[in-house]
């Protein structure tokens, strides 16, 4: 049974901007409003992972740090040692020694091994910018907008893994979490125009063209790309009637949930969850999920 990591999000906000998607503005014209559909989206994907074959690991927030909401920024968990992030912005930077505290946390409780930090002023933002494949028993890491050029090579020394490095090319796709996503029978859904010309290049050159799906402006922009993946079913933000049918056509059966407070901020389902089970090794207990 996978498991994954999310935050309460008792003390959520879009109280400032620091990617292209963020909207204060618009939260705070009815934040009680915002709040508590918040919640009701928060409630409705822990139900559409469960219903998927997940079982959930709750975290409480912190005030003043909105965004822990993301737990996919918080740091990378693969075979029970977890690294935690480094966040760029300021606005962030206090989430570090809160996730730092939730990992400890399991630790003690023994669903852990070892809690390891970055060396200092190396900036990386957690499983946003680093996706397992286990298709390929390598990981996808993203840098540019985040996470430091340098990062990708400490995550394969500490983790002993083989790794793609992707630059991305945007402001608005900050993350590889927001423009790529791995499926668990080996197709990738990604949206080429977050990537430079060169990674797009090396994702071709590792993914075989029938197992690549290219997600349209619409996609990304309602986060559908953003998502968590169980053996056969994808949750997601709400998409399109065409793209269901595509992920159909593959044998993928669509669980849609409405997180409009979340992207207002610039997450969806991927960055509400931190997967904790992941091995990188041959075995069978990750068979069914990415």
């Amino acid at each position: 049974m996978p498991t994954y990591l999310l935050v309460d999000p008792a003390h959520y906000e879009v109280s400032y901007a620091i990617n292209p998607w963020m909207k204060p503005g618009t939260w705070s014209e009815h934040p009680e409003r915002h709040l508590a559909e918040a919640r009701t989206a928060f409630s409705s994907l822990k139900r559409a992972l469960r219903e998927a074959g997940g079982d959930i690991e709750t975290a409480p927030g912190v005030p003043g740090l909105p965004d822990m909401v993301f737990p996919a920024n918080g740091g990378i968990v693969f075979d029970r040692k977890a690294l935690v992030a480094s966040f760029r912005h300021p606005q962030r930077q206090g989430e570090e020694a809160a996730f730092r505290a939730v990992f400890q946390g399991m630790r003690d409780r023994g669903l852990l091994d070892e809690v390891i930090d970055l060396p200092q002023g190396m900036f990386q933002e957690g499983a946003g910018d680093c996706i397992w494949d286990r298709t390929r028993s390598l990981a996808w890491t993203g840098f540019g907008p985040r996470s430091a050029a340098g990062a990708p090579d400490h995550i394969a020394r500490v983790f002993d893994i083989d790794i793609v490095r992707l630059e991305l090319a945007t402001e608005q796709f900050y993350h590889l979490d927001t423009c790529f996503c791995v499926l668990p029978h080996g197709e990738v859904f990604f949206y080429p125009p977050a990537f430079t010309r060169e990674g797009v290049s090396l994702i071709r050159d590792v993914v075989s063209a029938d197992r690549l799906m290219e997600a349209s402006a619409e996609d990304a922009a309602r986060f559908c790309v953003n998502a968590v993946a169980v053996d056969r079913t994808i949750v997601m933000a709400e998409p399109t009637q065409r793209l269901k049918d595509r992920f159909a056509e593959r044998g993928y059966m669509v669980k849609e949930v409405g997180l409009a407070p979340f992207i207002l901020s610039g997450g969806g389902a991927y960055c509400m969850t931190l997967r904790m089970d992941l091995v990188t090794r041959g075995t069978d207990h990750d068979t069914d999920t990415v």
